[in-house]
């Protein structure tokens, strides 16, 4: 399988994201941000940033307790969640209780970025699984699943997984080289064992759904391919899902504007050398208006 249906403006106007609405922050959404370690405190504030660049209205962080007092400075417009914090600097096994009672009350969840892997990971995504908020999971996250068709588990909707070639590798139990290859191949794998929608991403990205259907974004800019890149793009499509987006239509807007905000900033500033917290400003301009 070498190619997808090319994402485009077409592809876009298939997959509409939902009408701008006017009401308070509530009527937009609200989306929790579950990420950041004491290594990688950063992670949680790209993600947050551009979820609400995306248009997400009522933004909630669950971050580890010693790093909560500095994101909810740096990040104002949240309401900041300490949870419990393991020696190693990552959430503790008492923090997902609380973790599984705030998703309940969210529409979106963002979780992975910056967290450290392992067992709480797990039990972490296992409680994400049984929440009834549409899901975008990256990084730590995605070391932590078990395939959903071994699973007594019903969701309404899919999950989105936002794997690199490494951790897609990781989910099908296969090598690295194998998934290059063929990523689209490797993509539909996952996307029926995991029944979710899944990101193929590289230099050339790959959506790809459980039906079968793929499309493939190859614009963009060599700038995207920087620290911190892959956080605002799990950010953007936390945010479109929080404003009612459907899995699909979340990760198809994501991945473009994600490449068009790079092709923005590499006729502003250069083809590399601009920031990833730099990428989430290009997004309201690019959003449907």
């Amino acid at each position: 399988m070498k190619s997808g249906t090319p994402l485009d403006r077409s592809a876009l106007d298939s997959n509409p994201l939902p009408p701008i609405v006017d009401g308070d922050k509530e009527s937009k959404g609200r989306i929790l941000i579950i990420a950041g370690s004491r290594e990688v405190p950063g992670a949680a504030l790209l993600a947050a940033t551009a979820a609400m660049r995306a248009g997400a209205g009522k933004l909630r962080i669950a971050t580890v307790e010693s790093i909560a007092p500095q994101i909810a400075v740096a990040m104002p417009e949240a309401m900041v969640i300490a949870l419990a914090e393991h020696r190693d600097g990552g959430f503790a096994r008492s923090a997902v209780r609380q973790i599984a009672d705030e998703a309940a009350e969210s529409d979106a969840i963002v979780a992975g970025p910056g967290m450290t892997g392992g067992e709480t990971c797990k039990r972490i995504a296992d409680q994400l699984l049984e929440s009834p908020a549409q899901l975008a999971l990256d990084a730590a996250l995605l070391h932590s699943l078990s395939p959903l068709e071994d699973e007594e588990l019903e969701r309404e909707t899919l999950p989105v997984l936002l794997p690199h070639a490494g951790e897609l590798a990781s989910l099908l139990n296969m090598d690295e080289e194998q998934v290059t290859a063929d990523p689209i191949r490797s993509a539909l794998r996952a996307a029926q064992l995991y029944r979710s929608v899944v990101l193929a991403k590289g230099v050339t990205s790959h959506v790809v759904h459980p039906d079968g259907r793929s499309w493939t974004y190859s614009g963009g800019a060599p700038g995207l391919g920087v620290s911190g890149s892959g956080d605002v793009l799990a950010g953007i499509v936390g945010g479109l899902l929080s404003r009612g987006a459907d899995p699909l239509a979340a990760l198809l807007w994501g991945v473009w504007l994600h490449g068009e905000a790079g092709a923005a900033l590499a006729q502003k500033v250069a083809p590399i050398g601009f920031l990833a917290r730099e990428i989430a400003e290009e997004i309201p301009a690019l959003l449907p208006r």
